[in-house]
C-alpha cells in the first residue's frame, strides 16, 4: 500500500500562491524566425497553412506575419503616393487604391481568430467543469475526515479520490489556491487520523523524503542555470512533482518544505530581477531614441540656405540613423510609436530637402538664362574699338555676373568660358591697340629683369642669413608689384624668375606657403583672367570651409575614451589644421587678385 499525501504544514505558502513575477512585454516577433523577404502572396499562403491547424498555431508567428503583410502593404501605398506626387499630383489629393489582397488576408486572419476563440471558449468551459469535479471530490474528502472511526476502512477510497483529483487538469486560475488549500487540509486531516502500521508508515515517509530531497537538490541547481527564464519554467515542473509526492515524517515536514521554498525563492528572485533589468534597459533605449527624435525634430530648416547646409545636415541625419540601429528595443507599448516618430521626422527632413533642391534647380535654370544674356552682350561688344566705354561696360557686366547665383555644374564651365572668352578677346585687342601700354610693358620688362639679376646675385653669393632672406622677400614683393610685360617675353621672364626663386627658397628654407603664394602672385600677370581665377578660388574657399565644418561635426559623434577613438579624433584634428592652413593660403590668393584688379 502506498500513501499519496502531501506533507507540507498548512502555514506554508502553496506553490500556486507563489507571488507572480511581473514580466515586461517582449516584442511578439522577436523570437519568431521568418524568411527575410516574404511577399504578400507568401504571407497569405502561410496563414492558410496555419488556418488548417489554427488550434496549435504559434501566436507570435501569426503576429509576425500580420506585421510583415502590413509593412509591405504600407510600402506599396507609399510608393504609389510618391509616384502620384512626382506625376504632378498634390499629396493631400492622393487616395490609395484598394488592395484586393488585403481582403483575402483579412478573411484568413478572421478564420484563424474564430477557430482560436472557439478553442479558448472550450478550454474555459473545460476549466469550469473541472472546478465542479474537484469541488465534488473535496466534499467527499471532507466527509471522510468527519468519520474517524471508518478511516482505515475507507483508505483505498480516499486514495481513489486523490487519483481522480490528480487526473483533473486545469481549473480557473482564481480558484487554484483556494482548491489547493482545501485539498491539503482534508488530506492532512485524513492521514493524521489513520491508524496504520508504524513500520509501513515509516517506509512510506522514507520513500517520500528521498523523492523530496531529490527535488530540493534539483531546485538548488537551478540557481546557477545560465538561462533564467528556462530555470523559472523548470522550477514550476518541480513544484508540480513536489505536490504529487506523499507526506514525510511530521518532524521533517517544515524543514524539507523550508529548503525547497528557499531554493524556489532564489530562482524566482533571479527571474524577477532579469525582467526588471530588461525593463530598465528598454526604458534606457527609449530615452536614447527620444533624444534622437528631438534632435531631428528640432532642425531649423529656415537656416538651410545652400547645398552645403543640406549636405551637412544629411550626414548628421545618416549618423543618427546609424546610431538608432545600435540601440536595442524600447518597451513593447512604445517601440512602434517611437520608431514611427523617428521615421516621420526623417521623412519630413528629406521631404524638405527634396523641395529645396527642386527650387534650387529652378533658380539655377533662371541664373543660366541670365548668364547666357550676359554672354550675348559681351559677344556683341568684343569687336568694339571704343576701348574706354566698352571696357567700362564689360567691367560692369563682370560685376553683374558675380551677383548672379550658381548654375548647374554641367553648364557652369561652358557658360563661364563663353563669357570670359568674349571679355578676354576684347581686352587683348585693346592691349594690342594701346601703344602706351607697350611702352609701360617694356619698362616693366626692364624692371623685372633687374629684379632677376639681383636675385641671381643673392643666389651666387651663397649666403643664408636672415638679411638674405629679408632681401629675397623684398625683391619678390617688388616683382609682384610690377605690372604686365610684353606678351612674347612673359613666359621667359616667368621661368627665369621662378628658377632662381626656387633655388633661394631651398637654400634659405623659407616656408612652402610663402613659395606657393609667391608663385601664384607672379602668375597673375601671366594668365590675365583674374575674375575667373577669383571665382574659382572663392568656390575652393567655400569647399574647404564646408570640409572643416563636416570634420568638426563628426568629432561630436566620436568617443575618445578608447585608444581607437582617441587616435581617430587626433587624426581628424590634424586634417582640420591642414585644411585651415590651405584656407588661409586661398584667402591670401584672393587678396592678391583683388590687389591686382584694383590696379587695372
Amino acid at each position: 500500500m502506498e500513501l499519496n499525501d502531501t506533507n507540507r504544514p498548512l502555514t506554508e505558502t502553496p506553490v500556486e500562491n507563489t507571488p507572480s513575477v511581473s514580466v515586461p512585454p517582449i516584442e511578439e516577433t522577436e523570437n519568431v524566425t521568418l524568411p527575410s523577404k516574404l511577399t504578400k502572396e507568401e504571407v497569405i499562403q502561410r496563414l492558410k497553412e496555419i488556418d488548417e491547424d489554427a488550434c496549435n498555431a504559434d501566436k507570435q508567428e501569426i503576429d509576425a506575419l500580420k506585421q510583415n503583410f502590413y509593412k509591405l502593404h504600407k510600402a506599396e501605398q507609399e510608393a504609389a503616393r510618391k509616384a502620384f506626387i512626382e506625376g504632378g499630383g498634390k499629396a493631400e489629393e492622393f487616395t490609395p487604391t484598394p488592395d484586393p489582397q488585403e481582403a483575402e488576408f483579412k478573411q484568413v486572419m478572421g478564420s484563424i481568430k474564430e477557430k482560436r476563440n472557439t478553442l479558448t471558449a472550450a478550454q474555459e468551459q473545460e476549466k469550469e467543469e473541472n472546478l465542479a469535479k474537484k469541488l465534488a471530490i473535496l466534499d467527499k474528502m471532507k466527509e471522510f475526515t468527519e468519520t474517524p472511526e471508518d478511516t482505515g476502512k475507507r483508505y483505498n477510497e480516499f486514495k481513489q479520490l486523490q487519483q481522480e483529483w490528480n487526473e483533473i487538469k486545469q481549473v480557473p486560475a482564481a480558484k487554484v489556491n483556494e482548491l489547493w488549500k482545501s485539498y491539503q487540509l482534508y488530506t492532512e486531516k485524513f492521514y493524521d487520523m489513520l491508524k496504520l502500521n508504524n513500520e509501513f508508515r515509516e517506509y512510506d515517509f522514507k520513500k517520500n523524503l528521498e523523492a523530496k530531497l531529490h527535488l530540493c537538490e534539483a531546485a538548488e541547481k537551478l540557481a546557477t542555470e545560465p538561462d533564467v527564464v528556462s530555470a523559472f519554467h523548470q522550477l514550476q515542473k518541480l513544484h508540480q512533482e513536489f505536490r504529487s509526492i506523499g507526506p514525510v515524517a511530521k518532524e521533517l515536514r517544515e524543514n524539507i518544505w523550508a529548503r525547497f521554498k528557499a531554493a524556489s525563492t532564489t530562482v524566482n528572485r533571479r527571474h524577477q530581477q532579469h525582467f526588471e533589468e530588461l525593463k530598465e534597459k528598454e526604458q534606457n533605449n527609449l530615452d536614447q531614441k527620444t533624444v534622437i527624435c528631438e534632435i531631428v525634430e528640432s532642425m531649423e530648416y529656415d537656416t538651410f540656405k545652400t547645398f552645403a547646409d543640406w549636405e551637412d545636415k544629411t550626414q548628421e541625419i545618416l549618423a543618427l540613423q546609424a546610431k538608432w540601429k545600435t540601440i536595442g528595443y524600447a518597451p513593447q507599448k512604445m517601440n512602434v510609436k517611437i520608431f514611427e516618430r523617428f521615421r516621420a521626422a526623417c521623412d519630413e527632413f528629406f521631404r524638405r530637402k527634396a523641395a529645396f533642391f527642386k527650387s534650387i534647380k529652378e533658380s539655377m535654370a533662371e541664373n543660366l538664362e541670365k548668364k547666357k544674356a550676359l554672354c550675348e552682350k559681351a559677344e556683341s561688344l568684343k569687336d568694339s574699338t571704343d576701348w574706354k566705354e566698352t571696357a567700362e561696360i564689360l567691367t560692369k557686366l563682370q560685376k553683374e555676373w558675380k551677383t548672379i547665383g550658381p548654375v548647374a555644374k554641367k553648364h557652369s564651365d561652358a557658360v563661364w568660358k563663353r563669357f570670359i572668352g568674349a571679355c578676354d578677346y576684347f581686352f587683348e585687342q585693346k592691349n594690342k591697340a594701346t601703344s602706351s601700354q607697350r611702352s609701360i610693358e617694356s619698362e616693366n620688362q626692364a624692371k623685372k629683369e633687374a629684379v632677376i639679376s639681383q636675385l641671381k646675385a643673392l643666389d651666387e653669393a651663397g649666403t643664408t642669413d636672415e638679411a638674405t632672406a629679408d632681401k629675397t622677400r623684398a625683391l619678390m614683393k617688388e616683382w609682384n608689384s610690377i605690372g604686365f610685360v610684353p606678351f612674347k617675353e612673359k613666359d621667359r621672364l616667368y621661368k627665369e624668375y621662378h628658377a632662381v626663386v626656387d633655388r633661394l627658397f631651398d637654400k634659405l628654407h623659407l616656408s612652402a606657403t610663402e613659395k606657393k603664394l609667391s608663385n601664384f602672385k607672379s602668375g597673375l600677370n601671366k594668365e590675365g583672367n583674374l575674375y575667373r581665377d577669383r571665382e574659382k578660388l572663392v568656390r575652393t574657399y567655400e569647399g574647404l570651409k564646408n570640409d572643416i565644418q563636416t570634420y568638426e561635426n563628426n568629432l561630436g559623434f566620436l568617443n575618445s575614451s578608447s585608444k581607437k577613438g582617441n587616435s581617430l579624433v587626433s587624426e581628424i584634428n590634424r586634417k582640420i589644421e591642414r585644411l585651415k592652413a590651405d584656407m588661409e593660403l586661398v584667402q591670401k590668393k584672393i587678396a592678391a587678385i583683388d590687389e591686382a584688379l584694383s590696379k587695372e
